[in-house]
């Protein structure tokens, strides 16, 4: 019952152009009023696109345009970088797991930006082909980025 109401909610706003700036802050806005226990990524479906129902009381609309975020970085993207957002969460769960296993970073040794080994990661069996782009590990929480630090 729950959900056809937050349907019917959904259908009083009007489908329109909606830029990422405004997704953005949309999500932040949402994330602000979850409660702690509650993950971000409710806000994302299983194709990784975003639940406009949630966000649309927010932007008072129901955008034209797909937007994805990873479920385990939060980062968004738009419908042409969506593949970044399933590379994220592949190469994320790997580290994690990565991590957990080796008690330690599966970065390439003396690397000083923390760049992803793939061949750590392939070794363990925890992904099963390289993704075309370059990952980093963040100081804070060893979070995967594809932003290579400075």
């Amino acid at each position: 019952m729950w959900f056809k109401k937050k349907k019917k909610e959904a259908e009083k706003f009007p489908v329109k152009e909606v830029s990422f700036e405004e997704i953005k802050y949309a999500v932040h806005e949402y994330s602000r009023d979850l409660a702690p226990n509650i993950p971000l990524k409710i806000l994302v479906k299983d194709d990784l696109s975003l639940d406009y129902t949630l966000l649309a009381p927010i932007l008072k609309a129901i955008p034209d345009k797909t937007y994805y975020m990873s479920k385990e970085t939060y980062d968004l993207f738009e419908e042409e970088d969506k593949h970044i957002a399933y590379a994220l969460d592949t190469v994320q769960r790997a580290v994690d797991n990565y991590i957990a296993q080796k008690k330690e970073l599966p970065i390439i040794d003396y690397d000083p930006y923390r760049k992803v080994s793939f061949h750590k990661l392939e070794q363990l069996k925890l992904i099963d082909e390289r993704p075309e782009m370059d990952f980093y590990i963040t100081d804070e929480e060893q979070l995967v980025t594809t932003i290579k630090p400075k």
